[in-house]
């Protein structure tokens, strides 16, 4: 019996490290890595051990036996990986390698003393590099949130039928309440303290705070009402405190998604799943509710290149082919798109779409009864259209740029960064800039995630990102580099209190677990999140308003 990875492989490479038989390709060290959508299992190699499966972060990895229906496909996609490349580095037995020279990168001086860090972030980029600051150095880690909840891309970011991947922030939770941490959740860098504040506190500061606005259309009526970015509606629908209740309005029958990433398909699984499959999550409460409300039947999942270069990865488009009760169709307009899913090879992501239905739509008809994503390929928006609010999208594609109705356009093009306050910025990358993680000019300050890098790359990519980033602020800190404190820890404890007295620290964020766990026991769920400011702050101080 062997093992395979599946969909909600986060790429850490945690299974590597525990594999006693390098079977587990591309590693950390391989050229390939980073450039896979997920890690693979060599079949001829794995001894069934199950070590990858205990440490795997995120539920990922299965024996081929157990594998469910819609997971079946995954132990031939393991398999795939390995066709024409050399096996695996196993030699006499089990327990050998061909291991090369041992490399040290990190090499701390016997009297290193602790430095004190302050982390801005509790996404899987900040915690990453926490994770690697706690267990390898005696570091002390003031950990800083503008959120009175930690989680980041995590909580608010990850779709709600996908609990597996959620999982990953267990792993991180064991370090918020660590006896060399101090957490300040609710306290927001730039505007209660400054950055020149942080750093005048700590001997070192990583800002981990991602990439928080969206990539724009720039069409014609992309601000009309009913137009919103694809982040936004993840946000409603995993009850970010910034979004309100009714920011999305799910009463038209059919909505446009432009993009064909990950986040786009989140976006029309979600929309056409049935309610009752998604009471099972995490998902927010009034999402659910106007889910239950919605007459949305169809989503329409534009993208302006064809379905062998679609941004969407392939575990992700094979999902879809497995939601039950959901139809997929391809829009037949242009016939790029159809040659190319019969070109396309086993393994590549245009040959998902072999088997799904081809249709020329007629977008002047109300989509057909039951629930289905049509993937429109080749194919822009270049103006969204309507009085008062959205009621169609021009596109292109088709004689003379046809109009598809709509009463919602998602915008899924990608994420942009945002200025730090006191920080450099490019304004081509949207990232602060940077070299190996050092902000440029600012000794002491480094930045991990997507606002060093820009918004690629999964949950898993931030473990080798912020290995980088410690690396150097380490290497700073052996040369002498950092600048010395001029305050001790304990006056920036009684700095940010004095500055927000709302802040949640790790026994506050405790309380908030235990009552969103307990709001889920009482209907039936896993959790109920709660979806304010206020409520969030009132459950950290032990004092939660009744749920509704």
């Amino acid at each position: 019996m062997t093992y395979a990875i599946t969909q909600t492989c986060c790429a850490d490479a945690t299974c590597v490290a525990v594999c006693p038989v390098n079977c587990i390709h591309p590693t950390p060290e391989e050229r390939d890595f980073g450039s896979t959508e997920m890690l693979h299992i060599d079949p001829k190699t794995c001894i069934d051990c199950g070590a990858c499966a205990d440490a795997c972060p995120v539920d990922a990895i299965f024996p081929v036996e157990s594998l469910s229906a819609a997971q079946r496909e995954y132990g031939p996609l393991n398999a795939a990986y390995y066709e024409g490349r050399e096996a695996g580095s196993v030699t006499s037995g089990p327990n050998f390698h061909a291991w090369g020279e041992p490399v040290f990168e990190r090499v701390l001086p016997s009297g290193f003393a602790p430095v004190r860090v302050a982390v801005v972030g509790t996404g899987p980029a900040g915690m990453y590099a926490v994770e690697d600051l706690l267990l390898h150095t005696g570091a002390e880690v003031t950990l800083i949130d503008r959120l009175p909840v930690a989680g980041g891309l995590i909580r608010y970011g990850v779709a709600p039928d996908h609990p597996s991947t959620k999982k990953v922030q267990d792993v991180f939770a064991r370090f918020h309440a660590h006896p060399r941490v101090r957490m300040h959740l609710g306290l927001d860098v730039g505007k209660d303290v400054t950055h020149r504040e942080l750093a005048a506190h700590h001997d070192a500061v990583v800002y981990a705070v991602g990439a928080g606005a969206d990539r724009r259309l720039s069409v014609p009526g992309e601000d009309l009402p009913g137009s919103l970015s694809a982040r936004t509606f993840v946000a409603w629908y995993n009850a970010h405190p910034e979004v309100a209740p009714d920011a999305v309005d799910l009463s038209s029958e059919r909505v446009v998604v432009v993009g064909n990433g990950n986040v786009a398909l989140d976006a029309a699984r979600v929309l056409v799943s049935a309610p009752d499959a998604l009471t099972g999550s995490d998902i927010a409460a009034h999402a659910l509710d106007a889910l239950r409300a919605s007459p949305v039947r169809e989503v329409v999942v534009l993208g302006r290149r064809g379905p062998d270069e679609a941004a969407y990865t392939r575990s992700e488009l094979l999902a879809l082919t497995h939601l039950p009760g959901v139809d997929l169709v391809v829009d037949d307009h242009d016939p790029r798109t159809g040659a190319a899913v019969d070109a396309a090879a086993p393994g590549d992501k245009a040959a998902v779409l072999r088997g799904v239905r081809r249709e020329a739509v007629d977008w002047s008809s109300a989509p057909p009864p039951g629930r289905r994503i049509v993937f429109r390929f080749h194919s822009e928006a270049v103006e969204a259209r309507g009085e008062g609010r959205v009621r169609s999208v021009r596109v292109t594609g088709g004689p003379g740029d046809p109009e598809i109705p709509t009463g919602l356009l998602l915008r899924a093009v990608g994420y942009r960064g945002l200025p730090v306050a006191g920080l450099p910025f490019d304004e081509t990358t949207c990232t602060v800039p940077h070299e190996g993680g050092r902000v440029t000019g600012e000794l002491g300050t480094y930045v991990v995630g997507w606002i060093k890098r820009g918004p690629s790359g999964g949950i898993g990519a931030n473990r080798t990102c912020a290995a980088e980033t410690v690396t150097t602020l380490l290497a700073d800190a052996v040369a002498g580099l950092l600048p010395t404190p001029e305050h001790g820890a304990r006056a920036f404890h009684r700095l940010a209190r004095r500055r927000n007295r709302h802040l949640v620290d790790a026994r506050g964020l405790a309380r908030i677990d235990r009552e969103e766990l307990s709001r889920g026991l009482r209907e039936g769920r896993p959790r109920v999140k709660l979806a304010t400011v206020p409520e969030l702050v009132a459950a950290g101080r032990g004092r939660a308003r009744p749920a509704r």
